[in-house]
């Protein structure tokens, strides 16, 4: 988290309207690590920092370490396309973003991929004209056709996947995918220039895999022609069969749901990684400049990198925040405090509106039983990246 919140204040050099919206919404995350964790009868609204919007189950990928249409993904073939058909419109949308731009909050446009959205561009439009602040998770491979668009509206920052240099990143999300990318990065860039514009931030997000650890500064190198502004390198979500088996116990006894979405990240893709390969390729990386930030997440201590992947069922972050500052809206409407692992349902914004749904019942009986656990969090959580991202450091990691 600190090393997420350092960016604002490079941003306030640049584009200061922006990192002032970043600032609002992080400086909430932030203090729900140090507030009390209420939950029945307290507005939580008040502390809402961010919320993710899944618009769609569908992608133009197949990316081998993804938890949703990856090698153990949840959401492959006539799954994903038989669950497209419940996603919800721009006006159904609406409703929503008028009671969230109220709070001010950042807010996270992913999916899928979320270029699939028919109306991801009239969305888009709409939650800036509403003051938002508005983050789009794509793998890049159709900024090219939106370029002139995103640029027109502008989008507050686009995070693109990218996990190496040409050859590796096409074997892991698919022959051409790079190449696709950085004709959208030059496209955008083309567009900012011709408009005078400094939107959108234009960032990276790498995740670290067995496949790809030995090739991130290459990938690192290559980033500097393109104008980024960010670049995040995510060690990965992972877990292994006796946590899916806890979890899944745990989930059943005391939230009466049934779990499927965390054995999409029991991949293998942790074993085998040299960790003092790792760290020292890392330490280069962020020893240069670059010209903008390379954040680590999570950052740890040298010698706890072999535990992060070897390990799986030792903690490195622990009092997961997410449930009193974050939720997630699904692609047909259904709202989770758990982004990637969306099984316990608090409520559909079809029936109920966001705040009611945010404060109610099912999210209070969720806060609840996740402070009550050892170290505030699941058995399933030990390498959830929204607990990477928000949890508390435990001393020594």
């Amino acid at each position: 988290m600190d090393y997420n919140f350092s960016v604002v204040p490079l941003l306030f050099t640049k584009k200061f309207a922006l990192a002032r919206k970043m600032f609002r919404g992080f400086r909430r995350l932030w203090l729900a690590r140090y507030l009390p964790k209420h939950d029945y009868g307290f507005n939580h609204l008040q502390r809402l920092g961010l919320v993710y919007f899944k618009l769609t189950p569908l992608c133009n990928l197949h990316c081998v370490m993804c938890g949703q249409r990856g090698v153990k993904g949840m959401l492959m073939g006539k799954f994903a396309a038989d669950e497209a058909r419940t996603i919800l419109s721009f006006e159904d949308y609406k409703p929503v973003v008028d009671e969230l731009a109220r709070y001010r909050i950042i807010t996270y446009l992913w999916g899928g991929e979320p270029f699939l959205y028919p109306d991801l561009m009239p969305l888009a439009k709409y939650m800036v004209e509403k003051g938002l602040y508005v983050s789009v998770n794509t793998n890049g491979t159709m900024l090219e056709h939106y370029a002139e668009q995103i640029v027109r509206d502008k989008w507050s920052t686009i995070f693109v996947s990218l996990d190496a240099f040409r050859d590796v990143n096409d074997s892991i999300r698919g022959k051409g995918s790079y190449d696709h990318v950085i004709r959208g990065f030059e496209a955008l860039n083309r567009e900012k220039r011709r408009r005078n514009s400094t939107y959108p931030i234009l960032g990276v997000v790498t995740t670290v895999t067995n496949q790809n650890y030995l090739y991130l500064e290459r990938l690192a190198e290559a980033m500097r022609e393109y104008d980024i502004e960010v670049h995040l390198f995510n060690l990965g979500t992972y877990t292994n069969d006796a946590i899916v088996a806890r979890q899944r116990q745990f989930m059943l006894e005391k939230l009466d749901t049934n779990i499927e979405c965390l054995e999409g990240y029991n991949t293998g893709f942790n074993t085998g990684i040299d960790a003092q390969k790792l760290y020292n390729i890392l330490q280069d990386i962020h020893r240069k400049d670059w010209g903008h930030p390379m954040i680590t997440v999570p950052a740890l201590n040298p010698e706890k990198i072999r535990v992060y992947y070897d390990e799986l069922e030792v903690p490195v972050r622990n009092h997961c925040v997410v449930p009193w500052c974050q939720a997630d809206i699904n692609y047909n409407g259904d709202v989770h405090f758990c982004a990637d692992y969306p099984d316990y349902i608090l409520g559909n914004i079809k029936n109920q509106t966001f705040g009611e749904i945010f404060n109610g019942e099912r999210a209070n009986r969720f806060r609840k039983t996740i402070n009550a656990c050892e170290g505030g969090m699941f058995p399933g959580c030990l390498r959830c990246y929204q607990n990477m991202l928000f949890g508390n450091k435990i001393r020594g990691f």
